[in-house]
């Protein structure tokens, strides 16, 4: 299975590029965030002629996630176990639920997209639901890792977080000041890695960003931001044959301002010698 994630913010505007590169790239399992778009809305044609069976999850205009699949989909979830709500002023657990998650068992694979809050400042009530929402998503992972230590599973996506300072190179993003880099926020990423995850792309990609914002020529200076990941369970990462990130689609017309992030696995590697295995 060849897996990739992409912030691809909004579908609609970029759906030419989405599709050609999942072809190019002989992409099996596409999953996409900020689609920005209710599933009624969203581009389907284009992608089934390409051979892919897609599910979307969107409210309106803003957030969203897909999964655009030529494997086998089943299980499509569009929530996680605990996963709070927000709206600006509300509290308690009435909350309304934003489309930033869905899931799917694709060819034996549990696959999330996910886009993960933004957080918006140090002092804003959307700060405190990113570190909830992210707590319960730990929650979830370690009673799925419980019930099934053997399931094969992904976290992908747009976590809004840079987990070290090497994964930060904006100048306007400041520990103390942005969300993004704050000690919270990368605790509670690194608290999905104790819940039994791996990020399986580190390892055989050590740098480059896959985020650089659309002011300031960030991107001809390279100063951009590693804030998608691909994390995945043992029996994920186990399967893991090879990664990439594709910093040339920042590139070309009405670039979106993240690059997709690839990793290709092999399932039957155990019973391969000539497989080469990144996590043994």
């Amino acid at each position: 299975m060849r897996l990739a994630t992409w912030n691809v913010n909004s579908i609609r505007a970029r759906v030419a590029r989405t599709v050609e590169f999942a072809v190019r790239e002989n992409v099996d399992v596409l999953a996409m965030q900020e689609i920005k778009c209710r599933p009624d809305q969203f581009p389907y044609g284009p992608f089934e002629d390409a051979g892919y069976e897609v599910h979307a999850h969107g409210l309106n205009q803003w957030n969203g996630v897909a999964i655009a699949s030529r494997l086998p989909v089943d299980d499509v979830q569009t929530a996680f176990d605990g996963m709070p709500g927000f709206a600006k002023g509300m509290e308690g657990p009435d909350r309304p639920l934003e489309a930033r998650a869905i899931g799917a068992l694709v060819d034996g694979v549990r696959v999330w997209s996910l886009y993960v809050p933004n957080g918006r400042s140090l002092n804003d009530p959307h700060y405190l639901y990113k570190l909830d929402w992210l707590a319960a998503l730990r929650g979830h992972v370690q009673a799925e890792l419980a019930r099934d230590p053997h399931l094969p599973m992904a976290l992908v996506g747009d976590f809004n977080i840079a987990p070290t300072d090497a994964d930060n190179g904006d100048p306007a993003v400041v520990e103390g000041v942005s969300t993004h880099v704050s000690p919270r926020e990368r605790e509670a990423f690194h608290a999905l890695e104790e819940a039994g995850l791996a990020d399986v792309v580190r390892p055989l990609v050590p740098a480059g960003f896959t985020y650089w914002d659309y002011k300031r020529l960030r991107f001809p200076r390279n100063e951009g931001m590693r804030i998608d990941f691909i994390l995945g369970s043992p029996a994920f990462a186990d399967a893991v044959t090879g990664a990439s990130i594709h910093r040339e689609e920042r590139k070309g017309e009405i670039p979106s301002d993240h690059v997709p992030v690839v990793v290709d696995t092999d399932f039957r590697a155990d019973d391969d010698d000539d497989v080469p295995m990144i996590f043994g």
